[in-house]
């Protein structure tokens, strides 16, 4: 019954705010890791994105302005790391927030000795545990214009690792999945890519991925969509992980 209900929401939602045929073809024609989709997975990705447009609240400031194709744009993204799991991977939140460039979030802390310290980044997404996403629009336009990068799958790769508690590059498994397996080969490829980077040498990854265990997973996923081959061929074995843990072939 439950699922015969979902299925008449699922109908209803798409039949009632259907995207428009231009303006995904726009998304299509600006999402790379969407236009190597075959015709019935981007099938399952529009619909993906209509429900995500109906479920989440976009929330421009700053004076930016996001029209109806920017919007499925950024739901077309977003979406792309949820084909194969569903939309309930993104359950527990609400709010997508777009700042129209890269944002400075201002934080306190405390150290030992009690002194108050307030820190500040130059940051061009941000993922909160049971809050929002933020987003730099001017960021994610570059999707794809720099090899291997797109921020929404990023911040959407720490959604997904933030089910299970806090990001630490262990998302919640698939039961045929050995988690044993997956701690060996990302902390060893973790590993032996600080060591390649403090020897000076070339890394297949965005160093920012060297930052945490959390930043690697998601420096990895977006790789894993945006050149999934480049990823395959330097680090096979991250990449069969995420093949199973997606359930998404791209390569």
């Amino acid at each position: 019954m439950l699922d015969k209900i979902r299925n008449w929401r699922v109908r209803h939602i798409v039949a009632r705010r259907p995207i428009a045929e231009p303006l995904w073809r726009d998304a299509l024609r600006r999402c790379a890791p969407a236009r190597r989709l075959g015709a019935s997975d981007q099938a399952a990705l529009r619909v993906l994105a209509t429900l995500f447009l109906d479920n989440k609240s976009l929330e421009p400031v700053q004076g930016l302005e996001l029209d109806e194709a920017d919007c499925v744009l950024l739901a077309t993204h977003a979406c792309i790391p949820i084909l194969k799991l569903g939309l309930d991977w993104y359950d527990g939140w609400h709010s997508v927030i777009v700042y129209p460039d890269a944002f400075i979030p201002r934080r306190t802390h405390t150290d030992e000795a009690g002194v108050v310290h307030e820190t500040s980044s130059v940051m061009a997404g941000e993922a909160w545990g049971r809050g929002p996403v933020i987003l730099s629009w001017t960021d994610v336009l570059r999707a794809g214009k720099m090899p291997g990068h797109n921020v929404v799958i990023h911040e959407m790769a720490h959604k997904l690792d933030m089910l299970n508690g806090d990001a630490n590059g262990f998302p919640p498994l698939h039961r045929r999945m050995d988690r044993h397996v997956w701690t060996q080969v990302f902390s060893e490829t973790w590993d032996r890519l600080r060591d390649d980077h403090d020897q000076g040498l070339a890394l297949p990854i965005d160093p920012y991925g060297l930052e945490s265990p959390a930043e690697f997973f998601a420096v990895v996923s977006e790789q894993f969509f945006e050149e999934p081959s480049a990823l395959r061929e330097h680090l096979p074995e991250v990449y069969r992980q995420l093949e199973q843990f997606y359930r998404q072939h791209p390569y």
